[in-house]
């Protein structure tokens, strides 16, 4: 029969026509790798982004430069009295206005690898340019003020300057240079024609200082060339990581998908083999036990009871996979109760007694008397002891033992051991046997072969109880298999305690 589940729902749920995503995402990081792998370090490689931060910081500073030649023009006016450095100033301030309006028009092009030595080209003309004007500025001469004092106030401008060029242009390479060497130059031959002392002195404290500043920009441009490189390796790499988390995410929901499509496949497929599967047993018990007649050949009711047994094992897996089905889609809910662990196990003792005799195995029990209930879910429980006292008539071998222990926990919770005697399990193999189908070579090589899903169901039985299951097992020993509730899912009744002034009043009172 159908469950009215919509079929064309069912088809689509994985859907195979999105791999070319999947060859997209590959694609990108594999483009994204060889950027990480082949990109440029040097300064070279940071060409652009080096020139647009030059850029900006022109524009974002452009007011300083008028500012400082204003204050040294008005203190050279005061020194000479003249306003010979009013020209002077003029030229400059239009320089350097031509320089910002060169850096606007810069900030607002799309420069690409060629456009950006052609703008770099430019502003180091408009530096040197620049320089002349500073050149220009050391060469000026005022006879009525006093060589030391009009040399001491050129030095001492010239020094300032070149301070704030190089802080300004150490994002452009040569700049300094291309700005400054006129001026040594032009000192260096007033220098030589006036032979005085304080021209030669100012000269060398400039080449000096020219030469000092040079290497720090230098190496403030190599050490800005380092944090981009760093930058771009880490645009590199959060780019690939944003990548392989869309792979992930893809994979995730397809294997999401996928394990939907996987259990509602079984859920189907187990409702629909379970109602045959009821009608094959049912008349096979009736025909076994003749209950409409009986029956002329004993090799027929033989049959009959092979047909019963292989449909009730049959029915057996299918419960065990819908319930594990169940189990893994988080549909597996408890109907909680209270129970008391000793007599459940003892009913389920009773259960495979009879069993356990056929085989001449004898089961002991060791536990401890006036145990409180527990809060769980009965049918459960019931399950998880009978797959494991099924587990341990299986393996132990004709006139073994099995022991079975109910009994308290270090902290509070109540535990249920089975132990047998027979061939045990390999300690590599025990991962296997506690994952879904998997069996242990000794349970392969046995005359009763299950299907790998008890344990797996007795383990996740107990973790909805927030409990716990530990195998232990040592080869040719046997198998010790333990389930453990905690201490919450133990109903205990506790006193009332009373505070210290109540039961002061109470003894007063009966005094």
């Amino acid at each position: 029969m159908s469950t009215g589940v919509s079929t064309s729902t069912d088809k689509i749920i994985v859907d195979k026509s999105r791999s070319h995503r999947n060859k997209a995402v590959s694609k990108a990081v594999r483009s994204t790798r060889e950027r990480l792998q082949t990109g440029q370090s040097t300064a070279s490689g940071f060409d652009r982004d080096m020139l647009r931060l030059y850029i900006n910081s022109v524009l974002q500073g452009a007011i300083a430069m008028p500012l400082f030649l204003v204050l040294i023009t008005g203190i050279g006016i005061y020194l000479t009295e003249r306003l010979n450095l009013m020209g002077w100033a003029m030229l400059s301030l239009c320089i350097h206005a031509l320089t910002v309006i060169l850096a606007r028009r810069a900030s607002t092009d799309d420069i690409t690898a060629e456009k950006a030595v052609f703008w770099r080209r430019r502003f180091l003309i408009a530096q040197i340019v620049m320089g002349i004007c500073w050149a220009a500025f050391a060469v000026q001469e005022c006879s009525a003020c006093g060589e030391v004092t009009f040399t001491f106030y050129k030095g001492g401008a010239l020094l300032i300057a070149l301070a704030a060029t190089a802080m300004g242009t150490f994002l452009l390479r040569d700049a300094l240079l291309a700005t400054f060497a006129p001026v040594v130059i032009a000192l260096s031959i007033q220098s030589a024609q006036s032979q005085s002392p304080a021209y030669l002195a100012m000269t060398a404290t400039l080449a000096s200082s020219l030469v000092f500043m040079i290497f720090m920009t230098t190496r403030m441009h190599s050490a800005n060339v380092h944090i981009l490189s760093v930058q771009s390796e880490k645009d590199d790499l959060i780019a690939e990581l944003e990548v392989a988390k869309s792979m992930s995410d893809e994979a995730r929901r397809r294997a999401e998908e996928a394990n939907l499509a996987k259990s509602r496949f079984l859920a189907s497929m187990s409702h629909e083999l379970r109602t045959p599967l009821n009608a094959i047993l049912g008349f096979s018990e009736v025909m076994s036990t003749e209950v409409l007649g009986p029956l002329n050949n004993p090799i027929y009711k033989e049959y009959t009871g092979d047909i019963h047994r292989s449909g009730q094992h049959l029915l057996d897996l299918i419960n065990e996979i819908l319930d594990l089905s169940r189990i893994e889609a988080g549909k597996y809910d408890l109907n909680e109760e209270s129970i008391h662990l000793v007599e459940m196990t003892e009913d389920c003792i009773g259960m495979v007694q009879l069993r356990a005799r056929t085989k001449n195995i004898t089961i002991t029990e060791q536990f401890e008397l006036g145990m409180p209930a527990v809060w769980v879910d009965e049918k459960s429980m019931r399950q998880v002891t009978l797959n494991l006292l099924s587990n341990a008539v299986k393996f132990t071998p004709q006139g073994g033992e099995i022991s079975v222990k109910v009994g308290w926990t270090a902290g509070g919770g109540q535990y249920l051991s089975i132990k047998d005697n027979g061939p045990g399990i390999p300690e590599d193999e025990i991962p296997i046997v506690l994952s879904a189908f998997g069996q242990g070579s000794i349970a392969i090589k046995s005359a009763e072969q299950g299907t790998g899903l008890g344990l797996p169901i007795v383990q996740a039985i107990l973790n909805k109880h927030n409990g716990e299951f530990i195998l232990k097992s040592k080869l040719r020993e046997g198998t010790e298999a333990i389930a453990i509730l905690p201490s919450k899912r133990v109903l205990q009744s506790i006193p009332a305690v009373e505070d210290a002034p109540a039961v002061e009043r109470r003894r007063k009172s009966f005094a």
